[in-house]
């Protein structure tokens, strides 16, 4: 007969919360390896439901498609909200312990690498972290090789009947999304129109909102941690991580404001 299944077992909880091995004796380094963790979880999730979002998209369900965009949104506000956790740790506190950390840094993690690959940006320096394996350069190298999620957007606006130029329609998807005075003007008359179309749009700035938010509250946390020192690995911190504030993922739905 089948196990009978339980609350610890379906869980997994004796290797979920196995996974925390501290390797100093300071009492800080729990929380940084747990929030770190989650972090990894919460990337997971989003991954799996931006791949559900294009599905739907892509299959003209509108409605569907913005109830997991909203899903998306509620996932972005905990990834965000979870670095004031992070923030009450003080510098000496991480300093006590940031020298076992070695060569290891978040610019390693292969997730949120495939996650802004999701989100469009194509970057190939995005595989040569030294630390990451085939497998996770194989689903980065993928999720380049295919449709962003804006991609499938505008196939989405062509289900619905907007003239989107076929230049567009059948970009090389592998290279990166450049703004474009004719994808503003399909924008403009989505607005104009004002249907369930224009609030797919409006939820898709709120996600790219959200990303710039996490971009600005992770400098903010950095800047607040360890100052204007490299971070762990010899990473350039808080200096690269500020190159990346203001840039919008999606810059079509922000320019078409702009349009009168």
């Amino acid at each position: 007969m089948a196990e009978p299944v339980t609350y610890s077992g379906y869980l997994r909880l004796d290797q979920l919360l196995s996974a925390q091995q501290p390797k100093s004796s300071e009492h800080d380094e729990m929380l940084f390896i747990v929030i770190h963790q989650i972090y990894e979880l919460w990337f997971k999730q989003l991954l799996h439901e931006f791949g559900k979002v294009q599905t739907e998209l892509e299959a003209g369900s509108t409605t569907h498609a913005m109830r997991t965009l909203r899903r998306t949104l509620a996932i972005l506000k905990i990834v965000v909200a979870q670095l004031d956790v992070l923030e009450t740790m003080t510098p000496t506190q991480f300093t006590r312990f940031r020298d076992w950390l070695g060569t290891s840094s978040g610019f390693e993690s292969a997730q949120f690498r495939e996650l802004e690959a999701v989100l469009g940006r194509r970057d190939r320096k995005m595989l040569s972290a030294p630390a990451l394996t085939d497998a996770e350069r194989a689903r980065i190298t993928a999720a380049i090789s295919r449709p962003s999620l804006f991609d499938s957007f505008v196939r989405y606006l062509a289900g619905q009947g907007y003239d989107v130029p076929a230049g567009i329609l059948a970009r090389d998807v592998s290279e990166p999304l450049e703004a474009s005075d004719a994808m503003q003007q399909v924008l403009k008359k989505v607005y104009d129109d004002d249907t369930d179309a224009t609030a797919v749009c409006e939820l898709l700035v709120d996600v790219d909102e959200g990303m710039q938010e996490w971009r600005y509250h992770h400098v903010k946390m950095v800047e607040r941690t360890i100052g204007g020192h490299r971070g762990t690995g010899g990473s350039p911190g808080a200096t690269y991580l500020r190159t990346t504030l203001g840039q919008p993922t999606f810059p079509d739905l922000w320019a078409v404001r702009s349009m009168g």
